[in-house]
Parts: C-alpha cells; sequence; structure tokens
C-alpha cells in the first residue's frame, strides 16, 4: 500500500492516487500518472525525462558554441527545446533548463549581430572592391590606346569582378551597367581606331605605289647625278609617308630597292669602268703634286705663286681622275695653294707702308708713356708716396708689356 503522499525530490512528488507533479516557479504541474509500482520508481522515471532534456540543451549548447552552426537554425532549436521544457513530463529544475536556453539564445543573438555586421563589413569591401574595379574599366576605355593590353586588362576586371563578394542587389546592377558600358566604349573606340588607320594605310599605300612607280622608271636611267638625287628625294618622301600594312610594306619595299639597287650597281660598275681608264690621269697628278709640294715652305710668295699657277694649269690640262683618289690630290695641291696666298698676304703686310707707319706711331705713344711712368714713379718715390708709386709700378708694367708686343708688330714689316 502506498502512503498518501510520497514526496522524496525536491522538484516534484507522487499523491496518494499515482499522480505525479514537478514543482515550478508557477507552482505544481501534474506530469503524469504512476500506479505500477512504488512512489519511488515514479520519482525515479520523471527524472531520466528531465536528465534527457537536460542532455539535449547541452548538446545544443555545444553545437552553438563549437561549430559553425547558423543562428537561424540555431534559434529554431532553442525555440523547439523551449517548448519541450515548457510542456516537459519530468521532474527536474525545468527553469533553469528555460534560463540555460535563454542564455543560449542571448548567444545566438549576438552571433548574429556580429555575422550582420562581418557581413556589411563583406559587402562594404566588395562595394570598394567593385567600384574600383567599374573605375579602373571606365579609365580604359576613355583613355588608352593600347588595345591590346587594354582589351586584355579589361577581361581580368570581369573576372576580378565574377571572384568578388556581392553587394546588394541595386548596387550590383548599378556598378555591373557601368562596367558593361564602359567594355562596349572601348570595343567601340578600338574599333574606330582600326577603322581610321585601315584609311591611313591605304592611303599610305596609294603614296608609296606612286614613289615605287616612279623609282623603278628610273632604274635604266645613265643621268647617274641627277638619278641619284632623284632616289635620295624618293627614299626621303617614302619615309615621311608613313606606314601601310605589313605585308603591302614588305612588298612595296622590295620593289623600291631593287629598283634602286640596279641603278646604283650600274652606275658603280660605269664609274668603275670610268675610274679605270683615269688610272693615267692619276699617276700625272701624283707627279704634279710632288713638284706643287716641292715649294713648301715658300721664302718668295711671287715666285712660288709663279710656279703654282703653271702647275695648276697643267693640272687642269690633264684631266679627271678616279673617284677614291681625286680627294686626296685635289686636298693636297689646295693645302699648297693655301700656303702661297698665307705668304702673300704676310708679304703685303710687310709692304704695306700705312700699317707700318700706324705700328711705328704704335711703339713711339708707348714709349712717351713709360718716359712719363718712370719720371712720375721717382718723384712719388722721392716723395715717399707708397700709394702713387705702387699705381706708377702697375702702369710701367703693363705699357712695358704692351710695347714689347707693338715692337714685334713693327719688326714684322723690317
Amino acid at each position: 500500500m502506498r502512503e498518501d503522499t510520497v514526496s522524496t525530490d525536491p522538484w516534484g512528488r507522487v499523491d496518494e492516487d499515482g499522480t505525479v507533479y514537478v514543482r515550478t516557479a508557477e507552482g505544481e504541474r501534474a506530469v503524469g500518472s504512476w500506479q505500477a509500482g512504488e512512489p519511488e520508481e515514479a520519482l525515479a522515471y520523471y527524472r531520466r525525462k528531465f536528465d534527457e532534456l537536460a542532455g539535449q540543451v547541452q548538446l545544443l549548447e555545444q553545437r552553438v558554441r563549437s561549430t559553425d552552426l547558423a543562428p537561424a537554425q540555431a534559434e529554431a532549436s532553442i525555440s523547439r527545446l523551449r517548448e519541450s521544457v515548457a510542456q516537459a513530463n519530468a521532474i527536474g529544475d525545468l527553469a533553469s533548463l528555460q534560463d540555460r536556453l535563454t542564455a543560449l539564445s542571448e548567444l545566438v543573438g549576438k552571433r548574429r549581430e556580429e555575422l550582420r555586421a562581418a557581413r556589411e563589413q563583406a559587402r562594404a569591401h566588395a562595394r570598394e572592391v567593385k567600384e574600383r574595379i567599374v573605375a579602373e574599366a571606365e579609365r580604359i576605355a576613355e583613355e588608352t590606346t593600347h588595345w591590346k593590353s587594354g582589351g586584355e586588362r579589361l577581361r581580368q576586371l570581369v573576372e576580378e569582378w565574377k571572384a568578388a563578394e556581392r553587394v546588394d542587389r541595386a548596387t550590383e546592377a548599378t556598378l555591373w551597367k557601368r562596367l558593361s558600358a564602359a567594355r562596349t566604349a572601348f570595343a567601340k573606340r578600338r574599333k574606330a581606331y582600326f577603322s581610321s588607320l585601315d584609311q591611313q594605310r591605304d592611303a599610305v599605300r596609294g603614296v608609296k605605289e606612286r614613289i615605287v612607280s616612279e623609282a623603278e622608271a628610273l632604274a635604266d636611267s645613265t643621268e647617274w647625278n641627277a638619278t641619284a638625287a632623284a632616289y635620295r628625294e624618293l627614299m626621303r618622301q617614302w619615309k615621311a609617308a608613313g606606314r601601310a600594312s605589313r605585308e603591302v610594306e614588305d612588298e612595296l619595299w622590295a620593289r623600291f630597292k631593287a629598283a634602286q639597287d640596279q641603278f646604283f650597281q650600274a652606275r658603280s660598275a660605269a664609274f668603275a669602268e670610268r675610274d679605270a681608264s683615269f688610272a693615267a690621269n692619276a699617276e700625272v697628278k701624283e707627279a704634279l703634286l710632288a713638284e706643287a709640294e716641292k715649294l713648301l715652305p715658300v721664302t718668295d710668295a711671287r715666285a712660288a705663286r709663279t710656279a703654282l699657277r703653271g702647275i695648276l694649269e697643267r693640272w687642269e690640262a690633264v684631266g679627271p681622275v678616279p673617284r677614291d683618289q681625286r680627294d686626296r690630290l685635289e686636298g693636297g695641291l689646295r693645302k699648297v695653294d693655301d700656303a702661297v696666298r698665307k705668304a702673300e698676304e704676310l708679304e703685303w703686310k710687310r709692304s704695306n707702308p700705312e700699317a707700318r707707319a700706324r705700328a711705328q706711331d704704335t711703339v713711339n705713344q708707348l714709349r712717351r708713356s713709360i718716359e712719363q711712368l718712370e719720371a712720375r714713379l721717382a718723384k712719388a718715390q722721392a716723395a715717399g708716396r707708397d700709394k702713387e708709386a705702387k699705381e706708377a709700378e702697375e702702369a710701367l708694367a703693363a705699357r712695358r708689356s704692351w710695347l714689347q708686343e707693338a715692337e714685334r708688330t713693327l719688326a714684322e714689316f723690317s
């Protein structure tokens, strides 16, 4: 037989009719009926029910604290457990379980706020990244003329966009629209550039085809000097014309060079043949140059000029020499002529009475000035006027130097 009331647990009891109660802050609540055994067995059974609930709470606490369980999922689990605890047919400190669930809910709320802040920060960073991507794309679209590298960089920017975090839908759409517009603008500019370039190249092609035609027309010319000058002018025009497409440029240049080479090879052959016929002339002029060089150094300008005049007359009568010897021979004769001319100038200077008179007058003036300064110096020294004496000495030194130069000039007239 049961006692009227059996209560061996601070959180519950079993009354005389077998009803099991749990004690809560709000009062007792019936959680079941026990008819099959002793009241202690009933209490033990309902304690185990409590322990199962406590185990579920502990497990949820561990999951929340030690895993990345989503806040929404965690909150849903907490809500289910709250309801289970509130309606639990168990004996134990149900209020402590509710308190633990409340603390766990606060922890989840804090984590939700942290995740929200992290998402906002990530979105702000993503917005900065995508704004930087769009700004660079717009700069490329507006400024760059490096079409290959610019196009490649735009493709890289699209990949960077895809790899970046997403921002809010409105911002994402606005920035993507700007990025797409920049790519389109770049493509239009590039197309327009190459279209213009094709037109320029077509114009250059026309100019160079005309140059090549003129070059080919001159290839058989034997007007060596005039034609060589014409080829130089055509080359200048070629360089100034710009570039056509590579294939056209290579083909036209091959034709131009072939025509030019044909002419200059023919000219070289003609000059070589002519130079061979001038070899004898060179031997004669070698002898004339040696004869002219014997006039050096010039001691009698009049006689040297007479002799040189005769050599020049014979030189002109000989005729041309091979080109590879012309500069040397002409240069050698020119040196002799220069030496004779300088001798003539010196001779004229020496014999010029007006120049000699001016030189003599300069010498006389300097001598008188020196005499006056010497007298002035003597007086200053005698009177002890050191400053005046020093000034006189400096003036004397300058006049004596000038006198030496003037006397050398006068000596050239003697």
